[in-house]
């Protein structure tokens, strides 16, 4: 069993989404919470974020988040978390949230999501971390990413092993088994790796 307490999930903040995509987000925050686990996300009162926060709190989970200062501006945070970090500006808030969590799992999300889910991966890659990283992928979101994935690795621009780095949940209950059995089996990129495939 791993010993995974505060999972940090990326999401999409967006309040017009086909609802399953909030479905899966809700039940994901249950399973954490269940599974005592706590969430560290956005800080967002909006979206997927807190379908899946509010479930967390509602279970008796912790909720944390972390802000950047250009957004807790525009009135979108909540007062529902136990800590609410605001970050001078993206860059910050990312390293923040990974300082503080255990584990990743990325929902389906906008330009923002890929941008955080891709620096985990490569965080990985390169030994910054052992962390698991999961991929939810609600009603096959994430397949065209993942066949991009395929082809990076096809075309020799990362290892074939690379796809360790990460695990694609096709399930809220799928996601949180594989945090709750965690061992990393990824080994980081050596030297040695640059020059040979």
């Amino acid at each position: 069993m791993s010993n995974i307490k505060n999972v940090c999930v990326f999401a999409s903040s967006c309040d017009y989404l086909e609802k399953s995509f909030y479905a899966d987000a809700a039940k994901l925050g249950e399973l954490l919470a269940q599974n005592n686990m706590n969430m560290v996300y956005g800080g967002s009162s909006l979206g997927m974020m807190w379908a899946c926060a509010s479930r967390v709190k509602e279970n008796g989970g912790k909720i944390y988040g972390v802000m950047p200062e250009r957004l807790y501006n525009m009135g979108v945070s909540t007062d529902e978390c136990v800590e609410l970090t605001v970050t001078p500006c993206m860059r910050t808030r990312k390293a923040k949230m990974d300082e503080m969590s255990d584990a990743v799992v990325a929902l389906a999300g906008g330009f923002g999501t890929l941008e955080e889910l891709s620096e985990m991966i490569v965080q990985k890659q390169l030994g910054y971390n052992s962390k698991a990283i999961v991929i939810l992928n609600t009603n096959g979101f994430y397949n065209n990413l993942l066949q991009f994935f395929e082809d990076i690795c096809r075309q020799n621009f990362a290892k074939v092993d690379s796809k360790g780095l990460y695990y694609v949940a096709q399930t809220p209950e799928d996601a949180v088994n594989y945090l709750q059995n965690y061992q990393c089996e990824f080994k980081a990129l050596t030297r040695d790796d640059l020059y040979t495939r």
